[in-house]
């Protein structure tokens, strides 16, 4: 998948490879009602058996699910010199208190959606940035949207992935969506609290 990585409102070299598991079609059907299907089945989509069959690349430095790392970390940490992690918006981030090391030690942590369909990415950033106080560049990855970029900065996304065919100039613009927001942010007070 050809990509396009912007952070701080520029189009920059992605020196990332980004792995992504490669669902099997009997999940693929089970798309649609993810969380209602794992609250009742306890089923998780990607199975434990896509993410084992996840290929990895030869690259240097990978962002990959954070359930493949929890799997793999001993044969991941010599094979790449840097590594980054991403869990998808139906996933809780209670993922990450599985880790061996701090989150912050990760230079990457990112969102993936698949497609679009909720506002759960905002809030994960939030509480990514929030409860588990990660520090480094978080990344909002797949079905991205130009109307989405203003807001998923403001719920401490610092870097976004976009997708082939989704043109990274118009999107760039949509970070400067708005002049004022009246709500605060982690970064910025309420408006209110400016005048």
């Amino acid at each position: 998948m050809k990509t396009q990585l912007i952070i701080n409102n520029e189009l920059i070299n992605n020196e990332w490879a980004l792995v992504v598991p490669e669902i099997s079609i009997e999940n693929v059907k089970k798309q649609a009602g993810k969380v209602v299907q794992f609250k009742t089945t306890g089923e998780e989509i990607p199975s434990h058996e896509d993410i084992e069959k996840t290929i990895l690349p030869e690259a240097s430095k990978v962002l990959l699910p954070l359930k493949l790392y929890l799997l793999k970390k001993v044969e991941l940490k010599k094979k790449y010199s840097e590594i980054g992690l991403w869990i998808y918006s139906h996933e809780e981030i209670n993922l990450f208190k599985q880790l061996d090391k701090d989150i912050n030690d990760f230079p990457v942590v990112g969102v993936m959606i698949e497609k679009f369909a909720d506002g759960r990415i905002f809030s994960l950033g939030n509480l990514i940035r929030r409860k588990l106080k990660y520090k480094n560049d978080m990344r909002a990855l797949g079905d991205i949207l130009k109307d989405q970029l203003f807001f998923l900065k403001r719920s401490g996304f610092t870097s976004f992935l976009i997708k082939e065919g989704r043109d990274p100039i118009d999107a760039i613009k949509g970070l400067n969506d708005f002049t004022y927001s009246y709500q605060g942010t982690l970064n910025e007070p309420p408006l209110w609290k400016k005048r």
